[in-house]
């Protein structure tokens, strides 16, 4: 796993160049972003179950189908695989969100998973969307311990990142 200045210094490395101007602001910025990153990590940390069980509930208000006979959280077993992966998607995020790279996601978590999703009947669409909640729970948490809203798109990234990543798909053939 890669982050963002082992990646920018490995493509100066192989072009057998220094670190000019462009490159030196691009560390800056991520030294300057480390407060936020760590805040956020933090509280992913501190509040996994939490930031998991209130996106999922947010889920599930807005598409009560899902819990009901023939919905994909149908099932006690259903259920527990749509939080456990709502919880990967998290861990993933906090491992992204550190290494100041979204692209370490498309490995991780986006390579394959449509294929999976496909061959286990499971929607994309409602997926796509625990995502984006879970982003939405997570800033709505770090605005309350005090980061700034025009910062939070640092905290978004790596969930916008696999939900674009995973809608790419066309979830809406599903």
């Amino acid at each position: 796993m890669r982050d963002a200045i082992t990646g920018l210094i490995g493509r100066y490395d192989q072009l057998g160049r220094y670190l000019d101007r462009s490159a030196i602001d691009r560390i800056e910025d991520y030294l300057a972003e480390s407060t936020i990153r760590l805040k956020a990590v933090e509280l992913i940390n501190r509040e996994a179950a939490d930031l998991v069980r209130e996106a999922s509930q947010r889920l599930f208000q807005g598409d009560p189908e899902l819990l009901l006979p023939g919905g994909n959280a149908y099932t006690t077993r259903r259920l527990a695989a749509c939080l456990r992966d709502m919880d990967y998607f998290l861990r993933y995020a906090s491992y992204a969100l550190i290494a100041g790279d979204s692209t370490i996601l498309n490995e991780r978590v986006l390579n394959g998973l449509d294929d999976t999703y496909k061959s286990l009947g499971v929607p994309t669409g409602p997926t796509v969307r625990s995502m984006v909640l879970l982003a939405d729970v997570l800033c709505e948490r770090l605005v309350s311990e005090g980061v700034p809203p025009n910062s939070l798109g640092l905290a978004r990234a790596p969930f916008e990142h696999m939900a674009a990543g995973l809608a790419a798909s066309d979830v809406r053939q599903r």
